[in-house]
């Protein structure tokens, strides 16, 4: 029986695999399985266990809601895990040999993050709370409030996600006793405060505050060390930059944490640290890798795929995520300077846990033409095998385009990474139109990994071109660092070049029948290339800038993004208005479709609403959609039936022009 072409609503029969976690013995592990409940219209999480002695999997948490960052007591008799059920996520806590989940926390705003105590009796939290209450304080439900002026005093203030940013509210660290549920706060003032990690003998805490009164113009999150006997606090590290993810080694004599300076703002890699706490000196582990820390991958399948800075084995090397050329692999460090991969290339890592004697680590792992599964990897010998088959039978039945990875020749000579998939049902000899996809960021990548959207576009008849243009991480900080101040420029060479050498290298691309789209910054460069050439015949711009001077003032990040991108702000509007593609609307004679979120913070609808009303006036073949209860991220987490529509409107449009 022939395989069944990719449908927009597979998306409610794929499953996503995220966040394994090691019980302390590394007998057993609990993850987090995701489907999308089409009735409901929403995501559902749930606690999954498996037996790494018997293979056996069984499912811990149910109902209709979303659960995540499960971890293991040290002792490994209970998790605690965040979940919504009450709405805010809060805290719960579940018997490790079954029984019902219970509730430890009721807070107003619920709770961000945990981690246990090591005397199995107590968990760290921090949460929101307002200046002058406690975490335990309800606010008086008032059918009757009307509806109060927001006062606007500073530059950050209102957020992607979040709209308006809560005022009087500060994120603060308490401890909070299993047994009692007495809570007890440990942090105080206006500032936020955010829980990293607790030493395992529970005599520190590493947690991240800026302490400035005004955050406008402030790019830090330094790590302070907290004596949990004496209540001092030392400095971790206290430079400009973001630094998180803090772990201590087992034997509590080391702290690794993951962080970027400014070097090259928000294009500079991420780079792995360690701190030694008796010498108080920090070493860079990984100066010696051209390429970034994490996870920077685009795709819009995996949901809860939260993994961590840095792992340590008992022996004091550290295991980690890194991205490298399409892919994201585990690497391995020791603390004598070897860095090296740990897992293999042509695919993608997006969760782990290490076992703590470092023989073996657990990993979810994704690639082109697998939507991703939990992976039990034997560190010595690269034997893995496969923990999980919840999309076996989606695979058995569905035909996924494997594509073909290839290298063009950019701006300046410089190689462009990318990939090129043939349409569903290809036959020699035919020939088919092509849309090139371009993601956002610009600081993000393509990889080797699953994406429903370009299996999608295969399955509609088209080949699909997507590649990582200068700008893209993965490559070298002076790859990344090449978009900034030259939008529309290199990075703009780099995908017509790529075009140009998957044209010439296959001659089933009809030329006459090509399309482009892109979100965000790819949105930013769909309406540029529209504006500078006419080889599409239909495009298709997403969440996307068109005026950088409004964009300066409109945007949550626009007054400082501007700034490091463009290389310009209000003070010279002639350099944003030049890489505006709004200045180029009279040229435009692509059919263009415009697609934005109601309420997008990060790109606001002005944006396309300009560049709506500007091509209309100029009589441009034009089309507007707009996605209401949506932010910048509608294609990864918005409403499942907002998906379907956005979806079916990009391929729409392709289809009637292409």
């Amino acid at each position: 029986m022939a395989k069944k072409a990719v449908e927009i609503k597979d998306l409610t029969k794929l499953i996503s695999v995220a966040d394994p976690h090691l019980s302390p013995d590394g007998k057993e592990a609990v993850f987090i399985r995701t489907h999308i409940d089409e009735e409901d219209n929403k995501y559902i999480s749930h606690l999954w266990h498996v037996s790494l002695e018997t293979g056996e999997l069984s499912q811990w948490t149910y109902g209709k809601q979303r659960v995540s960052s499960p971890q293991w007591s040290e002792d490994g008799k209970s998790v605690a895990f965040l979940s919504d059920r009450t709405e805010k996520n809060q805290l719960y806590i579940l018997p490790a040999r079954g029984g019902e989940a219970r509730d430890l926390t009721d807070f107003e705003k619920g709770v961000n993050s945990f981690r246990w105590s090591p005397c199995n009796k107590k968990i760290w939290f921090d949460a929101m709370v307002k200046e002058g209450q406690t975490f335990t304080d309800k606010e008086e439900k008032d059918e009757k409030k009307f509806p109060e002026p927001y006062v606007v005093d500073k530059m950050k203030y209102k957020m992607d996600g979040m709209g308006l940013l809560p005022k009087e509210f500060h994120r603060q660290i308490g401890l909070i006793d299993i047994e009692s549920k007495e809570v007890e706060q440990i942090t105080d003032g206006t500032y936020h405060h955010g829980l990293e990690a607790v030493s395992h003998d529970g005599s520190k805490l590493v947690y991240g505050v800026t302490r400035e009164e005004n955050l406008d113009f402030v790019f830090r999150q330094p790590l302070f060390i907290y004596d949990t006997e004496s209540k001092k606090e030392t400095v971790l590290v206290d430079e400009e930059g973001y630094f998180g993810s803090a772990a201590f080694s087992h034997d509590d004599a080391h702290i690794a944490y993951v962080g970027s300076t400014r070097n090259y703002q928000n294009a500079t890699h991420t780079e792995l640290y360690v701190h030694t706490l008796a010498s108080k000196s920090s070493i860079c582990l990984t100066e010696g890798i051209d390429v970034p820390v994490g996870d920077y991958v685009v795709a819009d399948h995996q949901q809860s795929s939260d993994a961590p800075g840095a792992v340590w084995t008992k022996d004091n090397d550290l295991y980690f995520q890194v991205s490298t050329m399409g892919d994201v692999r585990l690497y391995f460090a020791s603390l004598d300077g070897a860095v090296y991969p740990a897992s293999p290339d042509m695919e993608h890592v997006y969760g782990y846990d290490i076992a703590r004697n470092g023989e073996f680590a657990l990993a979810a792992i994704t690639n082109p033409v697998d939507p991703g599964e939990l992976y039990h990897l034997t560190i010595a010998t690269g034997d893995r095998k496969a923990l999980t088959s919840f999309n076996k039978t989606y695979l058995d039945e569905t035909e996924l385009v494997a594509p073909e990875l290839i290298i063009a020749k950019g701006a300046k000579d410089w190689a462009v990474h990318g990939w090129l998939m043939k349409p569903y049902g290809f036959k020699e000899g035919k020939t088919y139109p092509l849309v090139v996809n371009i993601h956002g960021g610009p600081h993000a990548m393509y990889a080797n990994s699953f994406f429903h959207e370009m299996q999608l576009l295969a399955a509609r008849g088209f080949g699909v071109l997507y590649v990582n243009p200068r700008g893209s991480h993965g490559y070298s900080q002076e790859f990344v660092d090449a978009v900034r101040g030259d939008y529309g420029g290199g990075d703009y060479e780099d995908i017509m070049k790529s075009l140009d050498g998957a044209i010439e290298a296959n001659s089933w691309i009809d030329t006459e029948r090509l399309g482009v789209t892109g979100g965000s910054y790819g949105g930013f460069m769909t309406n540029w290339i529209v504006g500078h050439s006419n080889r599409f015949k239909a495009a298709v711009t997403q969440r996307s800038i068109s005026n950088w001077i409004s964009f300066f003032g409109v945007s949550d990040i626009g007054y400082y993004f501007s700034d490091w991108q463009i290389q310009a702000d209000m003070t010279d509007v002639d350099k944003l208005w030049h890489h505006s593609p709004l200045k180029y609307a009279k040229n435009v004679e692509t059919p263009l479709l415009i697609l934005h979120s109601e309420n997008d913070y990060r790109c606001p609808i002005e944006q396309s609403e300009q560049l709506y009303i500007t091509l209309k006036s100029m009589g441009k073949e034009t089309e507007f959609v707009r996605f209401p209860e949506a932010d910048h991220n509608l294609s990864r987490t918005g409403k499942p039936n907002l998906r379907f529509a956005r979806l079916e409107q990009i391929a729409g449009w392709m289809e009637k022009y292409l």
